[in-house]
């Protein structure tokens, strides 16, 4: 038996998966969470590891994506299948980054979802055609391109550290403001401070130089 949890936002698409696995003999629905923030508590209460969670990329507060990375920090066997109503290249790359398995669309009609399903929690990748696509155009791309040479970053206190590491994430000024508790002034003092130290004029660059330096 093939034990799946859901993670979405939407009761309706909760209650519909629900309905669709019913109907297989081999797949039980055996728990689901509506928010990031409910994920690991209920997998606690749980008492085991589900084989599969099912994770909707695009919720209200925490992401599916920041989930998946702190639920795969903390049970790194786990396989976690990303949801999503649109197919977005970006998106993907991230979600795997983070540890995801694979990446549906929540249109996918009944049959192809739940072979999905079985394909994802036997420790299969699965990515749709459309995205599948862009991912092979990435790896042919990736062997063309000669690696960087590495650099070295000049002495970083710990906090401009962890600044550089969400710059070179793609985050904001107010994202990092929100993920790191600090206000917006501060965030902006940091950053240039950075900047500066790196000797380089935008944060595209300082990401750059992070990404040489392999800070993730």
């Amino acid at each position: 038996m093939i034990n799946i949890f859901v993670v979405d936002d939407h009761e309706i698409f909760r209650d519909g998966l629900r309905v669709l696995v019913d109907t297989a003999d081999d797949i039980e629905l055996v728990g689901e969470a509506e928010s990031g923030a409910d994920v690991l508590p209920k997998l606690a209460a749980l008492g085991y590891l589900p084989d599969l969670i099912l994770m909707d990329i695009h919720m209200p507060g925490e992401n599916g994506i920041d989930v998946t990375r702190r639920i795969k920090q903390v049970h790194p066997d786990v396989t976690v299948l990303m949801l999503t109503m649109f197919e977005d290249d970006k998106s993907v790359f991230a979600a795997m980054r983070a540890g995801a398995s694979g990446y549906i669309l929540k249109g996918t009609k009944s049959g192809e979802m739940l072979q999905t399903l079985r394909v994802a929690a036997g420790g299969g990748a699965v990515f749709s055609p459309h995205i599948a696509g862009y991912i092979m155009k990435w790896f042919t791309q990736m062997e063309s391109i000669q690696p960087e040479p590495a650099v070295e970053l000049p002495q970083l206190s710990r906090r401009e550290l962890d600044i550089l590491t969400l710059i070179a994430a793609g985050d904001d000024n107010p994202t990092i403001t929100e993920k790191l508790t600090l206000s917006p002034k501060t965030v902006r003092n940091y950053v240039s401070q950075v900047l500066k130290k790196l000797e380089v004029s935008d944060r595209m660059a300082a990401a750059q130089k992070a990404r040489q330096a392999g800070l993730e």
